[in-house]
């Protein structure tokens, strides 16, 4: 009961959800595939998009699945990299801004959770920066990754061992969530809007 009222009360919060990941597709259909329901899951869950305004790769899977189905999609994409990463037709609203600092600046303060599907080195870079921030209290938003197929299982396991070396705290170690696909993870999210609150600072910038 306690659970239920706490992921009720999460939900009148939890609108936007900011989805980090690939400007590929990746070598494998899995990846794909998680991209896609991913963003059938957020429109089920009648939830907002904000990612980094590529209509190529993963982002441009769950961006297109989000706007076909009537949710508001928000792009955010330098400038310099909007004729490598939007190809043929966007989708939604396209925010261009100066640099990649202003981008993740903006995905950031127009969101209120995180998730991250598979991705390279921006996805990874993206993923840990709203990691610290809360760490910090800079945010107290929740963060989460889809380790699709287990791609992120050398991550996690690099986290537990800060954990067990004394570099990250047991409480902050539950700052991130993972689950195998996204309709688990939107629930653990649901649940850990509140939860993040209690274990990060209270410093308010976003």
């Amino acid at each position: 009961m306690e659970e239920n009222k706490a992921a009720a009360k999460a939900m009148s919060r939890f609108k936007r959800v900011c989805v980090f990941c690939g400007s590929s597709t990746g070598k494998r259909n899995c990846y794909r595939d998680a991209a896609l329901d991913l963003g059938q899951e957020l429109v089920s869950k009648k939830l907002d998009l904000v990612y980094g305004g590529g209509s190529v790769g993963l982002m441009g899977l769950v961006s297109h699945v989000v706007h076909r189905g009537g949710g508001h999609v928000l792009g955010i994409i330098p400038k310099t990299l909007m004729n490598k990463e939007i190809t043929g037709e966007t989708v939604g609203e396209v925010k261009p801004v100066a640099d990649m600092h202003q981008r993740k600046a903006e995905m950031a303060r127009n969101s209120d959770c995180f998730i991250a599907l598979p991705g390279g080195y921006g996805t990874l870079e993206e993923l840990l920066e709203v990691i610290t921030w809360a760490q910090l209290g800079i945010h107290d938003k929740p963060v989460g990754l889809i380790n699709v197929d287990g791609y992120y299982n050398s991550l996690l396991n690099f986290i537990d061992k800060a954990v067990d070396d004394g570099f990250i705290s047991p409480s902050q170690r539950s700052i991130l969530v993972s689950a195998p696909n996204a309709k688990e993870l939107v629930q653990k999210l649901e649940v850990g809007f509140l939860f993040v609150s209690r274990i990060c600072f209270r410093f308010k910038y976003l």
